[in-house]
């Protein structure tokens, strides 16, 4: 197994309010520096998929208030994540990290057979990203522990769901402990 490490969205404008962390995006960040410190001891890539949108973007012409405006500070990572200079930084402009982005050439150049995803919100773009790594047919986890939604119940009704999904082992839904692990 040749893993990477997906983290979407943990973004200042997605996670902040008035200066604070959302409480239920706090523990698991507090637990994503070390998990992501030891995945690259290991060796293992690590990309931050980032909203990046343009104010007249076409997903504003809904319920969702424009956020994560490329250039704007609230685009970028969260201070409290570590991102190195040898981490991949990708804007994305839709749900999945791989929609129209690079980041499947990106993931083979580095010999990639299985992609790691976490971040928020596991119901939207986790998920989607999760998909999307398994349509470009990479082995998938989503990192139970390491994704969440604003709702915690939400977050656990979508891992309960593909925790026993067909799609298994193909897609599998494991806590980051038990991943790192598994190589």
């Amino acid at each position: 197994m040749k893993p990477a490490v997906i983290v979407v969205d943990l973004l200042e404008d997605n996670c902040r309010v008035q200066g604070a962390i959302l409480p239920v995006h706090q523990k698991m960040i507090l637990s994503l520096t070390p998990f992501l410190r030891q995945c690259r001891a290991k060796g293992v890539p690590v990309v931050f998929a980032c909203d990046s949108y343009l104010a007249e973007d076409f997903i504003f012409k809904g319920r969702m208030k424009p956020i994560s405006l490329r250039g704007t500070p609230g685009a970028n990572v969260l201070a409290e994540i570590e991102v190195l200079e040898t981490d991949i930084v990708l804007p994305k402009r839709r749900f999945s990290a791989f929609f129209k982005t690079d980041l499947d050439q990106t993931l083979r150049v580095k010999g990639v057979d299985t992609v790691a995803v976490a971040g928020i919100n596991t119901h939207f773009c986790v998920l989607a990203t999760a998909f999307d790594a398994l349509s470009h047919d990479f082995f998938t986890v989503i990192l139970e522990d390491l994704s969440g939604a604003f709702k915690r119940e939400i977050h656990q009704r979508f891992i309960d769901a593909y925790r026993e999904s067909s799609l298994y082992p193909l897609l599998t839904v494991l806590r980051s402990d038990r991943f790192l692990e598994s190589f």
